[in-house]
C-alpha cells in the first residue's frame, strides 16, 4: 500500500486546523497528521479550544503505538513549555516519533524551542512544508503574537457607488439576507467586534454573532468593544443587553491620541492583553478611517451591493489621505458573490518606509 507524502500529510493538517477557527483563541489554530514509519496515516487531529488536548496529542492518541518510528506533520512547531497542558515536545519524544515535519515556527518566546528540543533528542525535524499555506491559515494568531496587537479585519457594507447609507441616513438594508448571514458567520471567528459610539447612537447594533433565521445566539460570542472616547454610550443601549461581554472603551480609560480621541494603539494593546487575538472591525466610516490612516488594519472584507444612492455617507472618510499618491493601496485575495452581492477581501499593500 503507498504511503502518504508529508506534503499531502500536511496539506490535511491545515484543512483540520481550520475547524478550530474561532474557538482556540488566545491560542494558535494548530492541526497535526501522523504517520508510521511505512507513510500511512494512523492518527490526526486539531486543536478545538483553548486549555483542551493539542493536536499533537490528539493524534498521538489515535495512533498509540503505531506512533513509534513514525512522522508527524503538524502545521505549526510542538510548544515546548508546560501551561494548561504538558510540552508536545516532549510527548512526541515519548511516544517514539522519529520524524517531526512542521510548516512555521512558533513565535511566541513563551512555547517555541520545540524543534530544538525535538532534535536533542535524535528526532530529525523539517521546517517549512507548506508554510505559505499554514500562516494563511493561521494568520491572526502569528499576527497578534509577532505585533503585540490584535489581528484587524474591517468589514463594510456599501452600495457599488460606495454609500453606507442613504441621503437621509437609512442603511437597513443595504445588502443581502445572504450577505448580513456571512457576516454572522464572520463575527463567530474572531474575539472582539469594534464600533464606534457613533454607530452605537445612530444604529443602536446588538453586535452580536446570530442566526438571523431564528434569532438565536451563537454558542460562542465575541466581546462588543464600543470606542467612545466621552462616556457617551447609553445606559439602555442594545450593547448593554448581557447577551455578550461588552467593553465601553473610554479615553479616560484607555488614554487620549494628540486629537482628543481614544487612542488605537493603546486600544489594541489592551485587548491582546485581554487575549484578543482577532478582532472585526464594523463601524462607523470615521473610526474605520482613523483605522487606516494609523497603518491598523490588516484586511478588508467589503459586501458591495449592486444599487446605487448616489448621495449619503461614504463608507469610509478622514483615512488619512490628502492626494491620490498616499491612496491606500490594496491586494485583493478574493472575490466571491453572496447572493446578489459580492463580497470583496483584501489586504493593504505593504508601504515603502
Amino acid at each position: 500500500m503507498t504511503g502518504v507524502s508529508v506534503d499531502e500529510a500536511m496539506r490535511r493538517a491545515i484543512e483540520l486546523a481550520a475547524r478550530g477557527l474561532g474557538t482556540t483563541s488566545p491560542n494558535p489554530v494548530v492541526g497535526c497528521v501522523l504517520l508510521d514509519a511505512a507513510g500511512q496515516v494512523v492518527g490526526e487531529g486539531f486543536h478545538a479550544y483553548a486549555g483542551g488536548p493539542h493536536a499533537e496529542i490528539v493524534a498521538l492518541a489515535q495512533a498509540g503505538e503505531r506512533a513509534r518510528g513514525g512522522t508527524a506533520v503538524v502545521t505549526l512547531e510542538p510548544c515546548d513549555h508546560t501551561g494548561r497542558t504538558g510540552p508536545c515536545s516532549t510527548a512526541l519524544i515519548n511516544a517514539g516519533v522519529a520524524r517531526v515535519v512542521i510548516a512555521v515556527p512558533d513565535p511566541d518566546p513563551v512555547a517555541t524551542g520545540g524543534a530544538e528540543t525535538l532534535r536533542a533528542a535524535g528526532v530529525r525535524v523539517d521546517v517549512g512544508v507548506r508554510a505559505d499555506e499554514a500562516e494563511a491559515g493561521n494568520v491572526a494568531w502569528l499576527t497578534s503574537v509577532r505585533r503585540g496587537r490584535p489581528y484587524v479585519i474591517w468589514k463594510y457594507a456599501a452600495t457599488l457607488d460606495g454609500r453606507a447609507a442613504a441621503a437621509d441616513g437609512t442603511s437597513m438594508w443595504i445588502t443581502s439576507e445572504a450577505s448580513r448571514i456571512d457576516v454572522h458567520a464572520l463575527r463567530g471567528t474572531v474575539d472582539a467586534v469594534i464600533a464606534g459610539v457613533g454607530t452605537v447612537l445612530a444604529d443602536d447594533p446588538r453586535l452580536t454573532a446570530r442566526n438571523l433565521r431564528d434569532g438565536s445566539l451563537a454558542i460562542r460570542q465575541p466581546l462588543r468593544v464600543v470606542v467612545d472616547s466621552a462616556g457617551r454610550t447609553p445606559l439602555d443601549a442594545r450593547v448593554r443587553d448581557g447577551a455578550a461581554r461588552t467593553w465601553i472603551a473610554t479615553g479616560k480609560e484607555v488614554g487620549f491620541d494628540p486629537a482628543g480621541r481614544v487612542d488605537l494603539t493603546a486600544l489594541l494593546a489592551a485587548l491582546h492583553e485581554r487575549g484578543i487575538r482577532a478582532a472585526l472591525l464594523e463601524g462607523g466610516p470615521r473610526l474605520a478611517g482613523a483605522f487606516l490612516a494609523a497603518g491598523l488594519v490588516d484586511r478588508v472584507v467589503g459586501y458591495v451591493a449592486p444599487r446605487l444612492l448616489g448621495a449619503g455617507p461614504a463608507a469610509l472618510v478622514d483615512a488619512g489621505v490628502g492626494t491620490i499618491t498616499e491612496a491606500i493601496d490594496l491586494d485583493v485575495t478574493d472575490v466571491t458573490q453572496i447572493g446578489p452581492d459580492l463580497r470583496i477581501t483584501a489586504v493593504p499593500r505593504k508601504r515603502e518606509s
